[in-house]
């Protein structure tokens, strides 16, 4: 095999998985991973953690160090080393060394792997003492210093996206009072609403202060004397909020502009164009992580997908592909969890919103079941939607919210999804199944039940969102539950006859209109809707039912 140099620019998930990836190819290949900051391959994920000191050393954090890639890998990692320019002509990079002298090195192939920056936008007093963003090792390390040494009380955090919970939690775990403020009507907007809503009540359970729709209009100083207190933010709606401490975390933008000053072909989205291998507009350079555009695996298009896991897979197939192999990276699904203290909320595939948004056909349903065997103690409500196809029945996406369970039933979804399996195949799948870990029909089974019951046209349903739009002149609210149930919340405008005593009383029901039909999760509105249907009544299923529509219509 022909000897290469390979040079690759940032470590981390994606540069430090191709250079690993491209050693085990080849022995002879010279590899350089040039990483700018102190430390090369470190669990970016697990900065928040640092911060709130549930990870308790930073050494916890540091996955590699230079001398163990040369120990084991045989590679040349030069941290705090920055490259300032790559000359596409000769194949050459300028590199700064850390002590300021400036060199070129000669590539065969390179592989840039720069990252993505925190995004700040151009608000006035973003850039106050005391304002921090979250992106590597140092940045943990000068919050955590910044708390200690101004013992500070009140943090606000910009942005309620994963960093911004992840860091509310933790900020909340050092002792802080803590207050979120987010320019759009939820938290984590890759969801879709209703399944952000407990979301919101558990921020609001633990203390957490929580401004939504409210955007931020400036940071200024605070009063003369307030000494630990490093701004007043100052929301669009006029609220101010003191804080000692603000943390901005309102997402990411990719780190391109060595590939940018470069002439490499961009994307629309600012991120590095990118084939299938991996492959920039050069045939000498490749790209992988969060500075690439790649392709979202539901809708087809440019997508920008700032994940751990997506890099590690791209590092690798970059390097097989500059030796030769034919690894192709399909597209990004997008599956991701996030804990915020008692629940965890996991997502993968199309949400509603964007499915929306594309002129996409879906089908959407709603259930929460129990996350083992509810005869067994500690059972616990997963909120689980699936989104489907309502033609073929492919999936589409997932979203789960739960306090156990969530990620088990995520990554099955994950799964079925990229093997390319329909709603109908998830009710055939056979889990593993004992009264501490799930039920005989798991969660994804009794999702792929009803995919299959609304495929086969045996029930046709309705949404939360629908509720609100119902003509009582065309439609009729029904209530199934037992009376205990009804009597601790429900449906504005519902008539309630439970289901034991639907066939006795459908006189009262009317024939002229079609029935939509609610219970406390779905289940037994399908009992309902199968019972109906067969006397001659039009009937559609809440599915859901009065737990989603009541998560879909709460105000934070």
């Amino acid at each position: 095999m022909e000897s290469k140099r390979i040079l690759i620019v940032g470590g981390v998930a994606g540069g430090a998985s191709a250079a690993a990836r491209a050693r085990r190819l080849s022995e002879d290949a010279e590899i350089v991973v040039f990483e700018r900051g102190p430390h090369v391959s470190f669990a970016n994920c697990g900065l928040p953690y640092f911060v709130g000191q549930e990870i308790p050393e930073k050494e916890d954090l540091l996955l590699e160090t230079p001398e163990s890639l040369k120990a084991r890998f045989n590679l040349d990692v030069r941290v705090n080393t920055e490259v300032v320019a790559i000359h596409r002509e000769s194949q050459e990079l300028k590199v700064r060394n850390p002590d300021g002298q400036v060199s070129c090195e000669h590539y065969d192939a390179l592989v840039l792997s720069t990252g993505a920056a925190p995004l700040k936008p151009p608000i006035p007093g973003i850039d106050r003492p005391g304002h921090f963003t979250l992106r590597n090792v140092p940045d943990a390390e000068r919050i955590s210093t910044w708390i200690d040494e101004r013992n500070s009380e009140k943090a606000v955090v910009v942005g309620g996206g994963y960093i911004g919970l992840e860091m509310a939690e933790q900020l909340q775990r050092r002792g802080l009072r803590v207050t979120i403020v987010e320019a759009l009507p939820q938290v984590m907007n890759v969801i879709d609403p209703e399944m952000a809503s407990p979301l919101h009540a558990e921020l609001d359970r633990r203390g957490i202060s929580v401004h939504l729709s409210d955007g931020v209009s400036g940071f200024e100083a605070p009063a003369k004397g307030k000494q630990a207190a490093a701004s007043v933010v100052v929301l669009k709606s006029g609220a101010r909020l003191p804080a000692d401490i603000v943390v901005i975390g309102i997402g990411v933008k990719p780190d391109v502009g060595l590939a940018r000053d470069a002439g490499l072909e961009m994307g629309l989205l600012g991120g590095i164009r990118v084939d299938a291998g991996m492959k920039t507009s050069d045939p000498h350079i490749w790209s992988v992580g969060d500075a690439v555009e790649v392709r979202n695996a539901v809708t087809g298009l440019w997508s920008l997908i700032p994940l751990a896991g997506p890099a590690n897979r791209q590092g690798r197939i970059a390097a097989d592909n500059i030796f030769g192999r034919d690894s192709r990276y399909e597209g990004t699904w997008g599956t991701a969890i996030l804990r915020l203290f008692d629940l965890a909320v996991g997502t993968t595939g199309a949400s509603e919103k964007l499915l929306k948004q594309y002129d996409i056909p879906y089908e959407a349903i709603h259930l929460h079941p129990q996350s083992h065997a509810g005869y067994f103690p500690g059972a616990s409500p997963i909120a689980l939607k699936v989104l489907f196809d309502p033609g073929n029945g492919k999936l589409l996406g997932a979203q789960a919210v739960g306090q156990d369970g969530v990620d088990k039933r995520i990554d099955v979804l994950a799964t079925a999804m990229q093997a390319g399996m329909s709603i109908e195949d998830l009710g055939e799948l056979e889990l593993a199944y004992a009264p501490p870990f799930g039920a005989a029909k798991d969660p994804v089974n009794l999702a792929g039940m009803m995919g299959q019951n609304i495929l086969n046209g045996d029930v046709t349903v309705a949404q939360w969102s629908d509720v609100a739009g119902l003509d009582p002149q065309e439609s009729f609210l029904l209530d199934v539950r037992q009376p205990g149930e009804w009597e601790k919340g429900h449906i504005p405008g519902a008539t309630h006859i439970p289901l034991p005593e639907l066939r006795a009383r459908m006189h009262e029901l009317p024939e002229d209109r079609e029935i939509v039909v609610s219970c406390q999760s779905g289940q037994q509105a399908y009992y309902a809707c199968r019972i109906l249907s067969q006397h001659g009544f039009r009937c559609q299923n809440l599915t859901g039912a009065y737990l989603t529509w009541k998560n879909g219509t709460d105000k934070a």
